[in-house]
């Protein structure tokens, strides 16, 4: 859950309006995460955010072996987690 935090808090510096949501496991493989995100409302943005996320989050697999992947969550996920 470390390296998730790291990806988000990378992406975020880059990206200040997005908002965490949460960071589950998936259902199916243990080694992979998943970081639901209040996405930028700029669609241009959205996309470049999702082109860095996909090179960090390759670094993280290379290095480490977990795959992590971004996407979409709201508010009201945010207030129920």
């Amino acid at each position: 859950m470390e390296l998730a935090q790291v990806l988000f808090d990378k992406l975020k510096q880059q990206y200040p309006e997005i908002e965490l949501v949460e960071i589950v496991e998936s259902g199916v493989y243990p080694d992979h995460l998943w970081v639901k995100i209040i996405m930028p409302e700029d669609e241009d943005r959205m996309i470049e955010m999702g082109e860095i996320a996909a090179d960090i989050s390759t670094d993280i697999l290379v290095d480490y072996g977990y795959h992590i992947t971004i996407s979409s969550g709201t508010r009201l996920e945010k207030k129920a987690a």
